[in-house]
């Protein structure tokens, strides 16, 4: 329990200040992000009480996920911390986050621009809470 929790606790802390940090640069970059986000045609307003919640909750949910995924699969993983939790983020993020964004990307009326930052994203922290799982967990 402790191997996930804490661990999945922290990766929750990790994914949600590397989110806030990518989502404001990728909002930066490409300010038609910002209008997406807003048209709530598409998503939530931000005022409505579940999007505060879904958004500060899923950082969390994602960390003890990876947590425990971490502790049955990180024997198939070889080499040093960074290595293995690298190639173990890489795993997790093609198989949890390409076929979500294609889905969103074929599903919905997203711009690829919003599709691609967030796949962008997803792959940044999944190698960061991968790399991190395997330095504390091993």
């Amino acid at each position: 329990m402790k191997k996930v929790i804490l661990p999945g606790l922290l990766i929750g802390v990790l994914i949600l200040a590397a989110e806030m940090g990518l989502s404001y640069a990728a909002n930066l970059i490409f300010p038609s992000l910002v209008a997406e986000y807003n048209n709530t045609n598409l998503f939530r307003p931000w005022s409505d009480p579940l999007m505060l919640y879904l958004y500060g909750a899923y950082p969390f949910v994602m960390g003890i996920a990876f947590a425990w995924v971490w502790n049955k699969v990180k024997v198939l993983f070889v080499g040093g911390a960074a290595k293995k939790g690298f190639l173990f983020g890489l795993a997790f993020w093609v198989v949890c986050s390409i076929p979500g964004m294609l889905i969103s990307y074929s599903s919905f009326q997203l711009s690829l621009i919003m599709i691609l930052s967030w796949t962008v994203s997803g792959f940044a922290w999944a190698v960061i809470a991968g790399m991190i799982l395997a330095k504390l967990n091993k």
